[in-house]
């Protein structure tokens, strides 16, 4: 049976939330975040999105941009408590729902088209409950595969559905440009650009060799098998996930420690956060690293016992980091999961020394920093 797969994605979904709610923000450009020194853009509504403020962007910079904008504060348990109702509606078509993030999720209705109809029109019903329901919009792509899907979600935002009828992968995919494959970052893209290959068209017809020889041979592999529309992986749902990562792509290469060691905490931060949430803790920690143009490795090491703890996972992944990167190379990529999950209470041998308090009040922290978080946003605090 060939797969239908969807990938939603709420649009500008923390700023389309405070238009709903507050009507003098509707047709205005919002930015939610801080404009402050520190501050930094979580999203921003399409009219300020015109002026060319994005996602992550320094909130100086954004005001700059757009001098008219309203900023506003994350008002995180709203968001949350929005996305609680946006995934109820995704469930409705499947049990097969990845989450992404609060507002972005794939879904694998193969097996739901007896009931629904096919994935176009379990698309249509579903953006149609969600406008109904929350007030909002939502875009969907559909395709055979979770890449093609989410190439075709992006394409007619806001409010678009998008479908690529199984054989058409190619022909859909062949006038994007190269940067809509996974992993083609700024240089790699020079480097196709300056080879005359702008288009993954281009890249569908390029000799495999040529690809290798420009890019090399794990990178050529995988962008040879995007170009065609090939992509096997499954939708995974988190309870039956069987690791729980989080990872970020750099815009240009970083080759400082600090900045390295500053990322990896946020990381591990977020994958802790998760664990707490679903009530699961996990005794293998990964590293994923990846070095330019597509050099990935992978590292792990077994714990003593199963976490949930932030700075537990960040300490054995900083270690994994040290045997990763000989030197100072630069970096492209860099994650950080933590795998062979339970539930429940664990079983755990106490040493000698073992401080019961301590651990307690480590417990205590860390619930209380994810409160903070559900409140005010994730940066409102950090650990050092």
């Amino acid at each position: 049976m060939t797969r239908q797969i969807l990938h939603a994605d709420m649009d500008a979904f923390y700023a389309s939330i405070e238009q709903r709610d507050d009507p003098a923000l509707r047709g205005k450009p919002v930015i939610v975040g801080g404009e402050g020194k520190r501050g930094v853009v979580a999203t921003a509504s399409y009219e300020a999105r015109k002026f060319g403020v994005r996602s992550a962007m320094p909130g100086g910079r954004a005001r700059a941009l757009c001098p008219q904008a309203i900023f506003v504060t994350p008002r995180m348990d709203v968001y949350a408590a929005v996305s609680e109702q946006v995934f109820h509606i995704f469930e409705r078509y499947t049990p097969l729902v990845e989450p992404l993030s609060l507002d972005e999720a794939f879904l694998d209705v193969t097996g739901s088209r007896a009931l629904f109809g096919d994935g176009a029109a379990i698309a249509a019903r579903l953006r149609a409950d969600v406008r109904g329901e929350t007030g909002l919009t939502v875009s969907v792509g559909v395709a055979t595969s979770k890449y093609v899907a989410k190439v075709a979600s992006d394409l007619r935002k806001p409010d678009g559905l998008v479908v690529v009828p199984e054989g058409g992968e190619r022909a859909f995919l062949a006038p994007l440009p190269v940067g809509r494959l996974w992993g083609a970052g700024p240089v790699t893209q020079k480097r196709l650009l300056d080879l005359g290959i702008g288009t993954i068209g281009d890249v569908q017809r390029m000799a495999f060799e040529q690809l290798a020889a420009a890019v090399g041979g794990a990178a050529a592999e995988h962008y040879h098998a995007l170009a065609q529309g090939l992509d096997p992986r499954e939708v995974e749902p988190e309870r039956d996930a069987k690791s729980i990562s989080h990872e970020t792509t750099f815009h240009d290469d970083v080759a400082v420690d600090e900045e390295l060691r500053r990322v990896l905490l946020e990381l591990s931060e977020a994958v802790g956060r998760r664990l707490r949430r679903h009530g699961i803790r996990g005794e293998v920690v990964r590293l994923k690293i990846r070095f330019p143009p597509f050099e990935t490795h992978t590292r792990q090491r077994k714990l003593g016992a199963p976490t949930d703890d932030d700075m537990a996972i960040y300490r054995t992944a900083k270690a994994l980091l040290h045997e990763a990167r000989p030197g100072s190379r630069p970096v492209r990529l860099i994650g950080v999961g933590v795998a062979e999950l339970t539930s429940g209470p664990q079983p755990r041998q106490a040493s000698l020394f073992d401080e019961p308090q301590a651990r307690e009040r480590s417990r205590n922290l860390l619930r209380a920093m994810d409160a903070i978080k559900d409140r005010f946003g994730d940066d409102a605090i950090r650990h050092a």
